[in-house]
């Protein structure tokens, strides 16, 4: 179903930057589960890992001293 609305650009970059997601519609879905609890989808489990995937992590042996 679709649905118009207005929505406000600054919260849904910051949304999007927050949850890793690159559209409107999944930033507004995840946005939504998050909200009520709800298990994430596969395809917002993907986002994530990739957006985990592109980050500069420090050394896990590093990490222990």
């Amino acid at each position: 179903m679709k649905h118009l609305v207005d929505l406000d650009e600054g919260a849904l970059a910051a949304a999007q930057e927050h949850l890793g997601t690159k559209t409107i519609k999944d930033t507004v879905n995840a946005a939504l589960n998050l909200a009520t609890g709800r298990t994430l989808s596969g395809d917002t489990i993907d986002a994530a890992l990739d957006v985990w995937s592109t980050m500069d992590l420090p050394d896990r042996e590093d990490m222990w001293r």
